[in-house]
């Protein structure tokens, strides 16, 4: 059996701890990286987390769906998330879901309303009113993306109580969802990456 096919076989087949390890390994090999950066929000940093390096690698967005689905309360009906960031995290989610039986219809949201057509902040189906929506996020640092999610979602009329990050740069992202009375759950904390980057 060639390596890519074992990898293959592995992110589909192995246990999620054993997923979780292998997820923050991909982490930190391809998505990690130390210098000087200007993040999206305007801020300085010491380190970047480019996660499309891993939402969108052929195993790593297996293994993302396969964590973010079995972090999602039986209830939930739709994941969604803002353009770009979550679109891989959704539809991997929501595909993943197929294979163990579970219908997640997955949502993008706009930044800006559609300049044509329908006009529409959210793709995706028309879900009924009140139906349980959870917002995704690749990477938080103060919170304003997934929250921009969580408005347009309510407005649609959905039902969004919670946000699920891969990683948590805890820089006030989880303190601004308490204040908003959401449920936050993070995959990694940013303290993860950097201490398994130093033994990698």
């Amino acid at each position: 059996m060639s390596a890519q096919l074992e990898s293959l076989t592995f992110v589909v087949q192995t246990d999620l701890p054993s997923l979780r390890q292998y997820l923050l390994d991909l982490f930190c090999q391809v998505a990690y990286k130390e210098g000087d950066f200007v993040l999206s929000s305007g801020q300085r940093s010491a380190y970047y987390i480019n996660s499309k390096q891993v939402t969108l690698h052929p195993q790593g967005g297996v293994a993302v769906g396969r964590i973010l689905l079995s972090m999602l309360s039986a209830e939930t009906q739709a994941v969604a998330g803002l353009t770009l960031g979550a679109d891989p995290m959704v539809t991997a989610t929501s595909v993943v879901g197929v294979y163990e039986g579970r219908a997640i219809v997955p949502l993008i949201v706009r930044k800006e309303a559609k300049g044509h057509g329908t006009q529409a902040y959210i793709e995706g189906l028309t879900l009924p009113p009140d139906t349980p929506v959870v917002v995704l996020e690749d990477v938080v640092t103060t919170g304003q993306s997934a929250l921009k999610a969580v408005d347009r979602l309510r407005q649609a009329g959905y039902q969004v109580n919670e946000i699920i990050a891969l990683v948590d740069r805890h820089q006030g992202g989880a303190e601004l969802y308490a204040e908003q009375g959401i449920r936050f759950q993070t995959v990694f904390s940013i303290t993860d990456l950097q201490t398994r980057s130093a033994e990698l």
